[in-house]
């Protein structure tokens, strides 16, 4: 199919808070469903650590039994990853698969890069979560990866301080924020956490909990909503909190950071289901004080979360072996011990919902040893994701997030001009790459 016409079919049906749309097929015409007849060999980029290990298991296993080899070829991830994918593929020598973040797939399949793989996978869709298999799908008939896994959004606080502090978990967002204040009250030298501008999937799933759809369409047009009511409602508040001294304004992950959880003077921390990981490094002195509750909510009646993170298996739109390709991307993320190396190996949350409270989740990680239903309470709340709402330019409104807010949360100064910008910047990127905008 042309890019250019491929280009206005994405375009009516690519906000994967629609469904009703449909996307038509446009896989490689050698990848076809039928049946391969010898020994087939694929090549699969992935940044995800182990990868070789847990590809092992299939090339001994069932890939052996189908005369189906796969070979890891480690990548750097995000926008890296999706150049060298475009690249490749506009020389038709993208690989078999890939590895691709949720917010990633629009692009990819705005550029032909991925094959719908319906017909090899659609029997696997009750494995995953509605919201989930949604975002594979960009909310058409169309498959274009198998989820792999997800980055449901909780809150991460100091148990003992809070107790110390005479502190209860907050579960609203005015809860919380009067949290920030009382710990000042009580300890000046510490703060409940800070706003970080050096990682946008952070503000984008908080946006997504408070019910943004940042890429949607009409007719075929891509609408944009990145300054819509839920999102500024969700830069004010952290905004605020930045200028009155709340909460404190360093980014994430760097030493300070660290020393700063590590010591408690920052004692709590919103992100996502993989953050037990994160905090075995960046606060090693205080492994089992810390407690798992879900995300706040902007009121009592609401139960939702956002989602930080997560990645799918897709085959391209390159690959001579489409159907072989789709069957393995199944088995990476619906096989039990395919998704117990990929835990163990590479410290994924699977997206498969069977998988999330057995194996390799049956118990708790071992930083939060102190609390036996973390993934018991994490599959609850991986249940209450909100839907996601993609563009083919997510790049640039992360980045352009990035200096807006960083900038921003530095100089303690207006979080709705960033957000404008953000907004700006997104919807002229649109225009320039050539795709009709309706705002």
């Amino acid at each position: 199919m042309p890019h250019t016409k491929r280009r206005r079919l994405v375009t009516t049906a690519l906000a994967v808070s629609l469904g009703a749309t449909t996307l038509a097929a446009c896989g490689s015409s050698d990848g076809d469903a039928k049946a391969e007849s010898g020994p087939v060999s694929l090549t699969y980029w992935t940044w995800a650590p182990g990868m070789d290990k847990v590809v092992d298991l299939w090339n001994k296993g069932p890939g052996k039994k189908e005369h189906i080899t796969v070979t890891v070829k480690k990548q750097a991830s995000g926008d890296a990853l999706v150049t060298k994918i475009l690249t490749a593929h506009k020389a038709r020598k993208a690989p078999d698969l890939v590895q691709a973040e949720y917010q990633a797939l629009p692009t990819l399949v705005s550029n032909d890069a991925l094959a719908d793989i319906s017909e090899d996978v659609g029997d696997i869709k009750g494995k995953f979560a509605g919201v989930v298999w949604q975002q594979a799908t960009l909310g058409t008939d169309a498959v274009y990866a198998v989820p792999q896994d997800i980055g449901p959004m909780m809150f991460y606080y100091r148990a003992d301080l809070f107790k110390e502090y005479g502190l209860k978990v907050p579960t609203t967002w005015e809860q919380f924020a009067e949290t920030a204040r009382a710990l000042r009250r009580k300890a000046p030298d510490k703060y409940l956490t800070t706003f970080s501008a050096n990682d946008s999937g952070l503000f984008a799933g908080l946006a997504q909990q408070a019910g943004a759809k940042w890429w949607t369409t009409s007719g075929d047009k891509w609408k944009v909503s990145i300054d819509d009511a839920a999102t500024q409602k969700v830069a004010k508040f952290w905004g605020g909190l930045v200028k009155e001294g709340a909460i404190d304004n360093q980014p994430m992950y760097q030493p300070a950071w660290n020393k700063a959880l590590d010591t408690g003077k920052q004692i709590a921390w919103v992100s996502a289901v993989w953050a037990p990981g994160t905090l075995t490094t960046a606060a090693p002195d205080t492994k089992g004080k810390w407690a798992m509750a879900p995300l706040p909510q902007w009121s009592l009646d609401q139960e939702a979360t956002g989602s930080w993170g997560g990645s799918s298996t897709a085959v391209t739109t390159d690959s001579a072996h489409r159907a072989a390709a789709a069957e393995f991307a199944a088995w990476l993320n619906t096989d039990g011990a395919a998704l117990n190396a990929l835990a163990k190996e590479g410290g994924i949350y699977p997206a498969s919902t069977s998988a999330q409270l057995s194996g390799a989740f049956s118990n708790p990680p071992a930083f939060f040893s102190n609390q036996a239903d973390f993934y018991t309470k994490a599959a609850g709340i991986a249940k209450t994701t909100a839907p996601s709402a993609w563009g083919p330019n997510v790049n640039v409104a992360y980045a352009t997030f990035n200096d807006a807010f960083g900038a921003a949360a530095k100089n303690k100064s207006d979080f709705a001009a960033a957000l404008n910008t953000m907004q700006d910047a997104t919807v002229a990127d649109l225009k320039k790459q050539g795709f009709g905008v309706s705002r």
